[in-house]
């Protein structure tokens, strides 16, 4: 018998009343439209009407039970998004698989997903990096879930740094045959999700050999398991990695291979071949073999996001829930939320997430247009692309995971509940600040193609959109009267970017000068690349909110809810800005009542977004099912929540545990 009343917490409900804007607004707008709105709702309505399991006792299972309940609810959520597609749009695949992996369905799959890698990655290189005849034999097969498959790329010894891959792949011109080999240990293959158990088949990144001559990375189809009694093939060693932070039931594995011979024609070849006399064609562009990562980092970046606006949902709920710690003495204690320093925990994090939301939206815009480019042979945006792509990962991942844990924390000791979901929020978020390429890493590679940029814009070439304020900077070395508009904040931050890129140039030719090789010269300037690095990306994100809020689409907002989106930039770029004051300092002239103003209009920022927070957060129309949380439910029922989560713990199956009788009343007897 539930002890969670069926009426909605008073606190939360007047929070709602006293919004100024019309929450369906926000809703509408932050999902699409009311076409794909209304679509959402139904989906993760259907996806979650019938589970019968109640996703927040998942943790108290084994990892082996963990990792079965993934593969049904996994398996069940296919079956319902195939059903729904043959109902709304036979033979169309935008349900399924277009939504398998998307943020409507995680609620039906608490566990984690074992095949999130093959329709969000594999399904995709094949298409991409494979010809037309693989796809329809590979490709296909997976798309359909006729066989389980996953992209293997990272190796025990090896993972951002491909070129040092020790796995592999040598011709036999005799037979016509790729013999694939793990020759060590760190070679082996590992982390890939689905990999362990879960796959029958996967594409492994390996470096090619003809005659013993290296000739790159290349990717390989191979068959790890026999389709019908799914038990490993002659050469292949693979099992699961064993239990992580977080992603529990996703069956991360380990791959070794043993003069495992597959046929040449399994090497994908749109873009590099290896013809039957063993001659070498080699990519038109180096950087197509990682166009699919760039893929799955648009995907990072937008869930990242999501998964920041889902810990300010259940932060903000509880903080208007909580009472504790009167502000005026003899006064009632106070809704938490009412405090400023609590405000500072919560409102910014809100603002963050919408500001990556809308980078992600055009980040995934701009992947389109390269995409389609490359279709036509043009591939003078992939640079671009790819350094874009880097950035925001790195960005989204880092801050979401530092947000989320900022949240965790804002929750008090009751955050620390795995039933409040904050925990798995939070793994999920910083497990994506090391795969799909690890921060810092990615961090450096932006900034070896801001140093290229900035040569360029020296020499006086063409510079590629996102860092045409180099040229800027170089035509007027004087920033100007600093004003804070925000059009002057986001100047202000290029400027800085500008400049941090110049001196990490000018450094990097110094070394080079005196010297030290290139290599030795990038290492040595890898703090300043990383620093240019992180400030272009921040100046991409700032922008692009900016125009969303006061270009055209916003003149046509509802007024009341277009002040929503401008006390959320005034928030965002005041909160950027001073984050990042120690840099601006170095290249602008700012006084102190400049800086006071912007104090003052911090505080200012945060009074506005007070009667707002919790409407806003409701905006973003999480189930209670997709947040799985005690602390933030929609009616914010919290105490009765938490209670009755506890009550479900295996430990209070029996009054009095087994450990008792065996351990501790013998121990208390024993008369020490």
């Amino acid at each position: 018998m539930s002890i969670v009343p069926k009426t909605v917490n008073p606190d939360l409900q007047k929070e709602r009343q006293n919004a100024t804007f019309n929450v369906e607004d926000f809703a509408l707008w932050w999902h699409g439209d009311a076409e794909q709105l209304k679509f959402k709702r139904e989906l993760e309505t259907y996806m979650l009407n019938d589970r019968n399991e109640d996703a927040s006792t998942v943790h108290y299972k084994s990892h082996e039970d963990i990792y079965n309940t993934a593969v049904e609810d996994a398996i069940k959520a296919a079956q319902k998004l195939r059903k729904l597609q043959e109902q709304r749009n036979p033979g169309g695949k935008d349900i399924w698989p277009g939504k398998y992996g998307a943020p409507e369905c995680w609620g039906s799959m608490p566990a984690g997903n074992p095949f999130t890698v093959q329709f969000a990655m594999l399904v995709d290189a094949i298409r991409k990096q494979g010809t037309d005849e693989q796809f329809e034999k590979f490709g296909k097969r997976a798309e359909n879930f006729e066989i389980c498959a996953t992209y293997a790329q990272t190796e025990l010894g090896h993972g951002t740094f491909l070129r040092g891959l020790q796995t592999r792949a040598d011709f036999d011109r005799d037979t016509d045959e790729f013999v694939l080999n793990t020759p060590t240990l760190t070679a082996y293959k590992w982390w890939p999700g689905g990999l362990g158990h879960s796959s029958n088949y996967c594409l492994v990144v390996a470096n090619l050999y003809i005659d013993n001559d290296p000739k790159g990375m290349a990717m390989f189809m191979v068959q790890l398991r026999d389709e019908d009694t799914h038990m490993p093939l002659p050469g292949i060693d693979v099992g699961d990695i064993g239990k992580k932070l977080g992603f529990f039931g996703v069956n991360n594995g380990y791959l070794g291979l043993k003069n495992v011979r597959i046929p040449r024609t399994n090497m994908l070849m749109r873009n590099v071949q290896v013809n039957r006399d063993g001659s070498y064609v080699k990519n038109p562009v180096t950087v197509l073999a990682y166009f699919s990562m760039v893929l799955v980092r648009c995907i990072i970046a937008r869930n990242n996001a999501l998964v920041l606006s889902m810990a300010a949902t259940i932060a903000t709920r509880y903080s208007a829930v909580r009472r504790q710690s009167p502000i005026n003495n003899n006064e009632p204690e106070p809704q938490i939320i009412d405090h400023v320093t609590q405000q500072m925990k919560l409102f910014p994090e809100i603002a963050s997430s919408i500001a990556y939301k809308l980078a992600a939206t055009k980040l995934w815009s701009l992947y389109d247009q390269t995409s389609a480019g490359i279709e036509l042979g043009e591939y003078s945006h992939l640079p671009e692309m790819h350094a874009l792509a880097c950035s925001m990962k790195v960005l989204c991942s880092s801050d979401s995971a530092s947000g989320v844990e900022r949240l965790r924390l804002a929750c008090g000791g009751h955050g620390y509940l795995t039933s409040s979901n904050l925990g798995n929020l939070y793994v999920a978020a910083t497990a994506a600040c090391t795969y799909e390429g690890e921060n810092t890493v990615l961090l450096l590679q932006v900034g070896r193609f801001l140093m290229k940029s900035y040569r360029q814009a020296l020499a006086g070439e063409p510079l590629s959109p996102t860092v045409a304020y180099l040229r800027d900077s170089l035509r007027n070395s004087d920033f100007g009267e600093w004003s804070g508009s925000w059009q002057n904040m986001v100047k202000a931050l290029q400027f800085t970017a500008a400049n941090k890129t110049r001196i990490a140039f000018e450094n990097y030719s110094e070394r080079l000068k005196s010297g030290e090789t290139e290599g030795e010269a990038a290492n040595n300037t890898g703090l300043e690349y990383t620093q240019a690095a992180e400030l272009h990306g921040r100046s991409f994100v700032i922008a692009n909110f900016l125009e969303e809020v006061t270009g055209p689409s916003g003149k046509l907002r509802n007024p009341a809810f277009n002040k929503v989106l401008e006390d959320l930039l005034e928030l965002y770029l005041l909160h950027i800005t001073l984050k990042h004051m120690n840099d601006i300092l170095r290249f602008i002239k700012i006084s102190n009542a400049d800086l006071r103003s912007l104090q003052s209009r911090l505080e200012q920022a945060l009074k506005s977004l007070r009667p707002n927070a919790v409407a806003i957060c409701d905006g973003f129309d999480y189930h209670d099912n997709s947040l799985k949380s005690t602390l933030g439910s929609y009616d914010g029922n919290v105490y009765e929540r938490l209670f009755e989560a506890a009550k479900k713990s295996p430990l209070n199956n029996e009054s009095v545990p087994k450990s008792f009788h065996t351990h501790l009343k013998p121990f208390m007897k024993s008369k020490m």
